[in-house]
């Protein structure tokens, strides 16, 4: 009866909301599992073929030879590029700047040797990272239709030509709102892995007409998705130590385990 007992009041493993799109989750989600915490997903992203419905990127890709560098920042743009590259069967001769780990990880799985990658996973890095390149460069940056415009600026203002290729845009899932309603109150943790994400999350919030709690932790993975959260008057509790999912799952769980 005493083990019973015991069993019936153990505390319920705190609950994580993983805003990811489903398709790039499950690292996370592992990574959040492995540390004994329990996820539900509220995705804030979906992903949807870019306004000129890849134009702009089947053209330059049948041009590639003419470029010197390709650029990418996110998994998700090298999947696109990957599964157009193949529609058009043309050779790759250029070499190929990834922004992180993770990046580089998609790039080496499609069979692409990556020649640079940034120090640390933000754009000013892997811009710094291409300065002593730039000059004279022609430059393919491949990426979502939204997105940060210094990695652009730094390159073009340091000699480079650098062409712009949509190879995605990020919407709200409309789905979402209602499950937000329902999984808010019995989370304890939010992760956010982007400045999209932090955008879409209150996006959702108001359109759901809901308010975090202050006890919930915000976790931010990088100074990126923290500099979109202070934009919206929000301080994250914490931030990740590197902008990896590992790291920031580690964080997440020490942040939860010292607030018990």
């Amino acid at each position: 009866m005493a083990q019973a007992n015991a069993h019936a009041t153990a505390p319920r493993p705190p609950r994580v909301l993983v805003t990811r799109a489903p398709h790039q989750a499950s690292p996370l989600v592992d990574a959040l599992h492995a540390h004994g915490l329990r996820v539900v997903s509220v995705p804030t992203i979906s992903l949807v073929p870019p306004d000129d419905n890849y134009i702009v990127l089947d053209r330059e890709i049948t041009v590639l030879d003419e470029y010197d560098w390709l650029l990418f920042t996110s998994a998700n743009a090298v999947a696109v590029f990957v599964e157009r590259l193949e529609d058009q069967a043309v050779p790759l001769s250029c070499g190929i700047a990834s922004i992180g780990a993770a990046t580089s990880k998609a790039l080496r799985d499609a069979g692409f040797p990556v020649r640079l990658q940034a120090q640390t996973a933000v754009a000013e890095s892997l811009a710094k990272s291409l300065l002593p390149h730039a000059r004279g460069a022609r430059m393919l940056f491949i990426r979502a239709e939204q997105g940060r415009d210094v990695l652009m600026e730094t390159l073009t203002e340091a000699g480079a030509e650098v062409t712009l290729a949509p190879a995605y845009r990020t919407v709200i899932p409309t789905e979402s709102t209602d499950r937000l309603r329902r999984e808010l109150p019995t989370v304890d943790a939010i992760t956010l892995t982007s400045s999209s994400a932090v955008h879409n999350l209150f996006a959702l919030l108001d359109a759901a007409g809901l308010t975090l709690e202050p006890h919930v932790v915000l976790a931010s993975i990088g100074p990126v998705t923290t500099a979109s959260l202070k934009e919206l008057g929000r301080v994250p509790t914490i931030e990740a130590k590197d902008a990896s999912v590992l790291s920031l799952a580690s964080a997440v769980a020490n942040a939860l385990r010292d607030r018990r």
